[in-house]
């Protein structure tokens, strides 16, 4: 098999980005999520290969990009950018971005924020960590916010928090459903409590856009953890995760230590919660913009339909 044969051929294989950042992100709430240290050398051209970090199968990078990231063989969703999903999720030509300008400053004076803001940026062509904006989905007019880990681990800074606030508001103002799609390590160490707060403003907003009795999506995807997962993330009327996401606060070490219990196989994973009750549904990748619509056209008034 061509896949065996490359198997045996380690230094030949371009390691996926996504193995690296693959164990759990943080161990509380504000642990800046991990980044790599180590560039890994190649002797074929960048990106033409990729090991799928679940079963270890080699794949062309083209094969897997036509697949929506989803290994062929075992199903493992690899992590998408936030233009990647917006893609696959909304309709085309359909996006228009809201607050695209905001960008998030030093206020705390940490050391070498700006650095590293200016390498998130450059990382991964963003601004900021989640993109907000009002778009169509089959047909149904919605507003969507997506966080984005290759953005300092879509930490939830500041800027995040008031994009993803603002987002709320403008679905209340506008009477629309809105979309939320997570994946991020936790709070922004480098923003100290203000960082923190955005837990509170986010799930104050929600707690309008409930009382405005609109609809409200919550999409976990591979990490939701820290202070994401304990406040706007959590709070969907309808919550949805992708096949062995991970989902949690705390990191599995830490709770061990505190409980001085061991945890069970797969804990943390979205097929844990669902069993235990803490997420409605676990949809493929593949399905996700369908279900979304369905749920949608479900939620919608008569005169709408």
């Amino acid at each position: 098999m061509l896949s065996d044969l490359f198997r045996k051929k380690r230094k030949y294989v371009t390691i996926s980005r996504d193995k690296e950042l693959k164990p759990p992100i943080t161990d509380d709430a504000i642990y800046e999520p991990l980044e790599e240290t180590i560039e890994q050398k190649s002797d074929i051209q960048d990106g033409l290969w990729i090991k799928c970090p679940d079963c270890d199968e080699v794949m062309y990078q083209k094969e897997l990009d036509n697949n929506q990231k989803i290994c062929p063989k075992c199903n493992y969703h690899f992590r998408l950018s936030s233009i990647e999903r917006l893609a696959i999720t909304v309709d085309d030509d359909s996006f228009i971005e809201l607050d695209e300008n905001m960008v998030s400053l030093n206020p705390l004076s940490f050391p070498d924020y700006e650095a590293k803001l200016e390498k998130a940026r450059n990382k991964s062509g963003l601004k900021e960590g989640v993109i907000t904006g009002e778009a169509t989905i089959n047909g149904f007019p919605i507003i969507i916010a997506v966080l984005d880990f290759n953005f300092m681990g879509g930490s939830m800074g500041s800027v995040v928090g008031e994009k993803i606030t603002r987002a709320i508001e403008t679905s209340i103002d506008k009477q629309l459903p809105l979309i939320i799609i997570s994946t991020s390590g936790g709070a922004r160490m480098q923003e100290g409590i203000l960082s923190l707060m955005q837990m509170a403003k986010t799930s104050a907003a929600l707690a309008k856009l409930d009382q405005a009795g609109l609809l409200y999506i919550s999409v976990l995807t591979d990490p939701t953890t820290g202070g994401v997962t304990a406040s706007f993330a959590s709070l969907g009327d309808i919550i949805i995760a992708e096949p062995k996401a991970l989902i949690g606060f705390a990191g599995q070490r830490v709770i061990e230590q505190t409980i001085r219990q061991k945890l069970p196989s797969g804990f943390q994973r979205s097929e844990f919660m669902l069993e235990h009750g803490m997420i409605d549904l676990i949809i493929d990748r593949k399905n996700m913009k369908d279900t979304i619509a369905n749920i949608l056209k479900m939620h919608s008034r008569k005169e709408e339909i």
